[in-house]
């Protein structure tokens, strides 16, 4: 099991743990309230992933959910503040939910998503920050918010990015209930398994893949998806093209480009293989 390891701090809304081979798995912990969100999981949410996945000796992030469900959304009592804010409090609370995502989207480490049960209005935006995400086959998603007045606003551009722009207004304005092979099939996730049984087994397949991968070189993947992709972050990079041919000759000649390509010359395993 790749939860297995460590308990990492001391969390009211999370659980982290370490494993010896540097898989930090970080699951939602309010089984009790289908891992809704609130002020406190925003604030965990954004230490962990803006913090403790940084650190080195974590390889790589697995994201779940305890209980039975990935996550519903907005906690209730959360939603319920927000009538009686102004505009100025409201906006205070958004801003943090999006810098929490942010945080996350661009999180260097890879981030496999565990998705079951349901995943809900921001529970889809949880799912959509994850590099590969699997989900087992009666997953319900829902981008729920129209049915409250609201809109998918602070997700959206990270749904937006995963699905594209004409499953998302098909999703965001029907806010219509899908299971996991429509999920799969607009892109939001990666795999469909049968179970959870089944999900454990896919995720540890994935992780003992990623394993085998530079761990630089995949945050560097990772940032030359996000710098090409993202219309903010493409405008600072200027010349794509000098922009690639810089950053693979970069890689070239860094410690892990080294190694990795004579250990493959050499036909052996490259030091980051433990």
């Amino acid at each position: 099991m790749v939860s297995q390891g460590v308990v990492q701090g001391n969390f009211q809304t999370l659980s982290v743990k370490l494993d010896a081979r540097g898989v930090l798995t970080v699951a939602l912990n309010r089984p009790d309230v289908r891992n809704a969100f609130n002020e406190t999981l925003i604030a965990e949410l954004t230490e962990v992933f803006g913090r403790r996945v940084l650190e080195n000796d974590v390889r790589l992030v697995v994201f779940t959910g305890e209980g039975t469900v990935f996550s519903a959304g907005g906690d209730l009592n959360w939603m319920k503040k927000s009538i009686e804010l102004s505009f100025a409090g409201n906006l205070e609370d958004t801003q943090r939910l999006t810098a929490m995502f942010r945080t996350m989207n661009e999180c260097p480490k890879p981030v496999i998503g565990a998705i079951h049960g349901a995943a809900i209005g921001g529970g889809v935006g949880l799912t959509a920050i994850c590099d590969i995400a699997i989900a087992t086959r009666d997953t319900q998603f829902s981008l729920s918010e129209v049915r409250l007045g609201i809109v998918p606003a602070c997700i959206g551009p990270f749904v937006i990015s995963k699905i594209g722009a004409s499953h998302a207004r098909a999703l965001f304005m029907s806010a219509e209930r899908f299971q996991a092979p429509r999920a799969k099939e607009v892109g939001l996730i990666h795999g469909v398994v049968e179970d959870r049984v089944a999900l454990d087994v896919e995720i540890e397949r994935v992780v003992a893949n990623m394993l085998q991968c530079g761990p630089h070189a995949m945050a560097a993947a990772k940032k030359l998806v996000l710098d090409l992709s993202w219309a903010e972050r493409r405008e600072a990079v200027g010349d794509t093209l000098d922009y690639v041919a810089r950053m693979l000759a970069e890689l070239r000649v860094s410690p892990e480009g080294q190694e990795g390509l004579k250990a493959f010359l050499e036909k052996r395993k490259p030091n980051w293989i433990r």
